[in-house]
């Protein structure tokens, strides 16, 4: 594969602040997701950022204008300095959310964390069903789940429910929906797996046909129908994420590459989206070696894909570019093996026949064995590559 196509070194170019910072914490996590994001070989990395590392990172990121901190891994709970980290995000002014799948959010570590000035929580469920939120995570999760949800709302803050759907799970949108409004979720975030690290690796098993698709939208849009009758007095708003594979142009992804948007990795990695590390010739810098304001400003991996000077046909012919940014890079590897192509869901590009190859390959009704993310796994993972 190709990775990267070969061209000079990019310039730096102008852009404003990292906005939005996401710090994943740790890759650790007692759930086994089919479709988590992390790095398929995230057992071989190590050496995680210990606390005054990840509070001086927060500080230059703050200092540089970043606004919105998010706590994310594997399972940010996991760390037992989470809350002394969130406290010194809450001093330096950030709006701070925990991105979570409630394990460890006991009463006690809620309290804990409200008091440190913790402003706002998303959790993850799989599925409305026991059996098969249970089987997704390959845990016994789903009632732990719902107590998590009322400890979230008896702490006054604000919940974003997220459930990742696929192929599984799409027959039960109605009822995950019904599931928010009874656990009283302000927002529901209904995002169809995007097909990076596990995802990728279970695309076949994951893939929904445009007929369950089309029958979830439906469902939704029936919802939102509902409430629009009731006067307008929504229970909880519901996002319905489309997956990219079923679109003709491609989502502005992370808002362009570089752009608003700084991941730092457990490992202290810096990178412009979740999946960067996974693109093969991208030097990507570490917060351990070089200041967050350097990082963000004048390194390689950051300007590589910045504005629009790297772009190939058919993106710098076309007159979408300045929205859409070409798409994602990291799903350009993944489809062409070349980070430079146009996303290849976009119609005009020349590789778009092998998005059409892997929906029609959807249509297929056979189940598939699943690969669950766990340690055993990711080492095998390893040794194979």
């Amino acid at each position: 594969m190709a990775g990267l196509s070969e061209s000079a070194g990019p310039e730096a170019v102008a852009s404003g602040p990292p906005l939005w910072l996401l710090a994943e914490l740790t890759y650790k996590c007692p759930l086994h997701c089919v479709f988590c994001y992390n790095p398929i070989q995230f057992a071989s990395l190590k050496d995680e950022l210990s606390t005054a590392q990840w509070v001086d990172v927060i500080t230059q990121a703050r200092s540089l204008g970043a606004a919105q901190l998010g706590f994310s891994g594997g399972e940010p709970l996991i760390r037992d300095d989470l809350e002394e980290i969130v406290q010194e995000a809450h001093r330096l002014g950030f709006y701070t959310n925990l991105i979570t799948s409630g394990i460890g959010l006991t009463k006690a570590r809620a309290r804990r964390l409200r008091d440190a000035g913790l402003d706002h929580v998303q959790l993850s469920f799989q599925d409305s069903t026991k059996e098969l939120n249970d089987f997704l995570s390959h845990t016994k999760t789903f009632a732990l789940k719902q107590e998590v949800a009322k400890t979230i709302k008896e702490f006054g803050w604000p919940m974003v429910m997220n459930c990742v759907l696929h192929r599984h799970n799409l027959p039960h949108v109605r009822q995950i929906i019904d599931m928010a409004v009874e656990l009283e979720a302000e927002y529901l975030e209904l995002a169809n797996t995007q097909f990076y690290g596990w995802a990728w690796l279970n695309r076949d098993q994951l893939m929904p046909t445009r007929e369950a698709l089309q029958t979830a939208e439906a469902e939704v849009a029936a919802y939102r129908a509902e409430q629009v009758a009731r006067g307008g007095r929504t229970q909880c708003k519901v996002l319905f994420v489309v997956p990219d594979y079923y679109e003709d142009r491609p989502k502005a992804c992370m808002n362009g590459w570089g752009s608003v948007f700084m991941t730092i990795a457990p490992d202290g990695l810096a990178m412009p989206c979740h999946n960067a590390r996974d693109l093969p010739g991208l030097l990507l810098p570490n917060v351990k070696d070089m200041p967050i304001s350097e990082i963000w400003k004048s390194s390689s991996a950051f300007n590589r894909f910045r504005g629009e000077s790297w772009m190939k046909s058919p993106c710098r012919d076309c007159d979408e570019r300045h929205k859409d940014f070409g798409g994602c890079r990291c799903q350009a590897f993944l489809i062409t093996g070349d980070a430079s192509e146009a996303d290849p869901v976009c119609s005009k590009s020349e590789h778009h026949e092998k998005v059409i190859s892997i929906v029609e390959r959807a249509q297929d009704r056979r189940e598939f064995p699943v690969v669950f993310r766990t340690r055993e796994e990711s080492l095998v993972r390893q040794l194979q590559d």
